[in-house]
């Protein structure tokens, strides 16, 4: 139990961590994007008031003036050539300022979508937009994201009001989108964390199981040797006593039904040598036995069998008839009165290249909803049961047999019906035929 409760706190200091490094990595990048968004603001508003400056209308007129003067002056050899000078240097001057608002302001900057609109909301200019999205809806768009900037154009004489809408550029948009990248790697490692943890859990308990059921094995090695022996020495002892004979034997059977049990313990958890057989004998053998044991459970079950002797598939024996004996002892155990139309039909059949083995009972019926917990370990419905008959035969018939084992069909109060399903061993049938 401590173990447990310490495994639960392991993960949810994990779980705790890794939403901590979300919620924080979410918070920077929008710190990282509200700053790269002043950062385009600022941009934006120095290229809108690079368009307001240069407009003016004093900046042409002077240029003007001076083209006009300096051709008036050049027609005349008595003019100095330093007043010419100082004309081209301005002239120069006003060049270098187109040069720096076009160039190096304007152009490209961050690569910023960004439109500029008139008084009546006609564009009459945009840079990194492409000319087929131009519309009202992407200037409503553009409004949404960012409030307008205001430029004025003219002089006193005649001004003109012009609007520069901008979006956000794709470092933005990248960002954006990068929370969402973040949380989808965070939950997929999450959930490969969560597997890795209940594979390595389910290894361990599965490595107990298998060491706690060869030490049972091995344990009851022992004792059964001494049992063989004591059972000698009494007939021995009672040698010619039909009775005594007669109860040796069944004692000798059961000892031998239990170093059979011992064995098939001791291959939990190796590799299983699957052998060809024919089902049909070992179906019988496994009856025989439950049907000896029904008159001590006191019951009155009629135990039909309709099945092929002749149907072969390779399986291993004793953990074969381990899985039937369960299923059977199920059956029988959901079988609540001892009323004369109370039955447990075995029958096979064969679909194709599939051996069906067909567990029938009359029984109290199993809800829907539990015909897949069943085989889970640690279900059971029976107040004294333990969960582990249906799981570990489910275990023998899939994992060990390449099988599937399940409830065919089920009605409360009318009986259950679990349905193995084997591959037939065709080519010793073909030999054998």
């Amino acid at each position: 139990m401590k173990q447990l409760l310490t495994s639960n706190r392991i993960n949810i200091v994990l779980i705790g961590l890794l939403i901590c490094l979300g919620i924080g990595s979410f918070a920077y990048n929008q710190y990282l994007v509200n700053r790269v968004l002043e950062q385009e603001r600022l941009s934006v508003e120095l290229w809108a008031r690079a368009i307001e400056y240069t407009g003016r209308p004093f900046h042409n007129e002077i240029s003007q003036n001076l083209l006009t003067v300096m051709n008036e002056l050049q027609r005349y050899s008595a003019v100095p050539d330093s007043l010419l000078d100082l004309i081209e240097e301005a002239e120069a001057d006003r060049a270098s300022q187109n040069f720096v608002a076009s160039e190096l302001i304007i152009k490209d900057r961050f690569k910023i979508p960004s439109i500029i609109v008139d008084g009546q909301g006609e564009i009459i200019f945009h840079r990194n937009v492409d000319e087929s999205s131009l519309n009202r809806d992407l200037i409503d768009r553009f409004k949404r994201m960012n409030p307008p900037i205001v430029v004025e154009l003219g002089g006193e004489s005649y001004s003109q009001t012009q609007y520069v809408y901008y979006g956000e550029s794709p470092t933005v948009q990248m960002l954006r989108y990068f929370p969402y990248i973040q949380f989808t790697l965070l939950a997929l490692l999450l959930g490969i964390a969560y597997v890795s943890y209940r594979t390595i859990t389910r290894a361990e308990q599965s490595n107990l199981w298998v060491g706690m059921t060869k030490e049972a094995a091995h344990q009851l090695g022992t004792p059964l040797s001494s049992l063989y022996g004591w059972v000698e020495l009494l007939r021995d002892e009672k040698e010619g006593d039909d009775f005594t004979e007669r109860i040796c034997n069944e004692l000798e059977k059961d000892i031998t039904r239990l170093r059979g049990v011992a064995e098939r313990f001791n291959k939990i958890g190796s590799e299983p040598e699957l052998t060809s057989n024919r089902i049909g004998p070992l179906l019988d053998q496994v009856i025989d036995y439950m049907e000896q044991r029904l008159p001590q459970l006191g019951k009155n079950v009629d135990v039909r069998r309709n099945f092929d002797r002749n149907l072969r598939a390779k399986v291993n024996t004793e953990l074969f008839q381990w899985a039937l004996e369960n299923l059977l002892k199920n059956a029988m155990d959901a079988i609540k009165t001892s009323s004369n139309d109370a039955f447990v039909e075995v029958s096979t059949k064969r679909i194709e290249n599939d051996l069906m083995i067909d567990i029938e009972d009359s029984g109290v019926g199993i809800e829907k909803s539990y015909h897949q917990e069943i085989f889970k370990p640690g279900f059971s419905t029976k107040q004294r049961g333990w969960g582990l008959g249906l799981s570990l035969t489910n275990r023998i018939i899939e994992n060990y047999h390449k099988g599937k084992v399940f409830v065919l069909n089920s009605e409360e109060g009318k009986g259950t019906t679990i349905r193995i399903v084997l591959k037939l061993d065709l080519e010793e049938e073909e030999e054998a035929q």
